[in-house]
């Protein structure tokens, strides 16, 4: 067992096997000791691919920049041969994939191991992990709570300390908003950054993303280097990098224009807690030299929420018509919040939902004049701290009230996954119950590079990876 593994992340793991100090046989023994340990309190990992994981480890690794670290890729969008890619649902229990997706391909050949599947919601509707095919995943800071979702399983295990690092997907603030509910660096890249090929396209729209939930920023760095770039084929990708993403962290941010908001678009309440948290975050970027003002760029919010909840109505009648043909399943197939947004879905014309994704390009391209003043939007992630286990309760039909509850409490992540701006919380505060409360940066499109440079600025300045969670964990 290797005792410091707790306080490494996935790049000191890596170096310690590239230096013999340890061996990747022994990595993986101890992240599955610590998995054997944690996740029966978390439900985190739902799918064991530890044989699998043994036997790449026996055959001999690549030599990549993660050689030797353990990972867990998340149960929906993407594939791995061998594994079922079940979207965290009852109707794709058995499906089977033909190949690992290319992001898997290119995971495996930076040598990370890939030992399970996360928990996620089905198909990643809702922003808690509470699937009636896997059950409620939870906050390792107190499992009374959700770790967020749909990449709540990834969160959780990283917090808690099973992995240094996992991959997340992202389709109005999966990668960010388990990142806040769990004390965690999540970034969501640049529409087009990461392919979803073979597969897909794209996914809801261009609304979807995917790359991890880290804890360090050096590792979320490291990893979109190695996930980046088109597939042959990918109808869109993102304007190239002028360097590698690792070698902005600890490069000179300059002087930053930073917006901040306080005030919620759409005119949602926001919980003390995090306005609180964005008034001690521009306090920091200030004392770091930038310069910050309370600014939020002009949109139209009831256009663009009611536009995004009909692209994700329309992305669940797409997820059932690719499994069934087009008909709706029996009913227990579906979580009942899912069939009643499926069944939305299939009754929205495909005229209504190329001008939803009319609406929604043009009032992204408002937003982006905003960030021709400012380099950076700085906001709460969360309009509150997380929330308890079922408070987005799936068992519900009523999809116009369960979508105002969603919104409400994902107005600025969500914004974010509209503009395909990438975005990242950076878990700065905690609150009065010890729950972590995150931050979101966004930047203007395709410039990954100032997330990385200011994040890594922040995380020198207030570290938060010594925080750890006091979970009860069996002997």
């Amino acid at each position: 067992m290797i005792t410091e593994y707790d306080d490494l992340d996935a790049l000191a793991l890596a170096a310690l096997v590239r230096g013999k100090h340890v061996s990747a046989a022994e990595v993986l023994e101890t992240a599955q000791d610590r998995i054997a340990r944690r996740n029966p309190a978390l439900n985190a990992l739902v799918t064991p691919l530890f044989g699998d994981a043994r036997g790449e480890v026996a055959a001999g690794l690549p030599d990549g920049p993660f050689t030797g670290v353990p990972f867990a890729l998340k149960e929906l969008v993407v594939s791995v041969l061998g594994a079922p890619s079940t979207a965290a649902s009852r109707l794709y229990a058995d499906a089977m994939p033909t190949a690992d997706s290319e992001i898997v391909a290119r995971l495996r050949r930076a040598g990370l191991v890939i030992l399970g599947k996360t928990n996620s919601s089905e198909f990643g509707l809702a922003p808690a992990t509470e699937s009636a095919l896997f059950g409620a995943a939870r906050n390792p800071w107190n499992t009374d709570f959700s770790p967020g979702g749909s990449s709540g399983g990834a969160a959780s295990m990283v917090a808690a300390r099973m992995l240094p690092m996992a991959h997340a997907t992202d389709g109005g603030g999966s990668i960010r908003i388990p990142a806040s509910c769990c004390g965690l660096f999540g970034l969501k890249p640049t529409r087009g950054r990461v392919s979803f090929g073979p597969e897909g396209a794209e996914g809801l729209g261009g609304l979807a993303h995917q790359h991890a939930v880290t804890r360090s920023v050096r590792d979320s760095a490291a990893l979109l280097d190695v996930v980046a770039g088109p597939m042959a084929g990918d109808p869109y990708t993102a304007q190239k990098p002028d360097r590698p993403f690792l070698q902005e962290v600890g490069a000179p941010t300059g002087r930053l224009r930073i917006g901040f908001a306080t005030t919620s678009p759409g005119g949602f309440d926001i919980d003390p807690a995090c306005i609180a948290a964005v008034h001690a975050a521009a306090r920091l970027c200030e004392s770091l030299g930038h310069e910050v003002q309370e600014a939020t760029p002009a949109f139209n919010a009831e256009t663009v929420f009611a536009d995004f909840t009909t692209v994700f109505l329309v992305g669940a009648a797409t997820n059932v018509a690719r499994r069934t043909g087009g008909e709706l399943p029996a009913p227990g197939m579906l979580e009942p919040l899912t069939y009643a947004a499926a069944a939305r879905g299939q009754k929205i014309s495909a005229a209504d939902y190329t001008l939803a994704l009319a609406r929604l390009h043009r009032e992204a391209r408002r937003v982006a004049t905003f960030f021709e003043r400012y380099d950076i939007w700085l906001t709460p992630t969360l309009t509150s701290p997380p929330r308890r286990i079922g408070f987005f309760d799936t068992a519900t039909a009523d999809v116009d009230a369960w979508f105002r509850r969603v919104v409400a409490f994902i107005p600025f992540t969500a914004l974010c996954n509209i503009t395909g701006q990438p975005a990242a919380n950076v878990p700065l505060y905690w609150n009065a119950d010890g729950l972590p409360i995150g931050c979101q940066f966004a930047a203007r499109y395709g410039d990954e590079a100032t997330l990385f440079r200011l994040s890594a600025q922040l995380e020198q300045a207030q570290p938060w990876q010594q925080r750890k969670p006091q979970l009860r964990v069996q002997a």
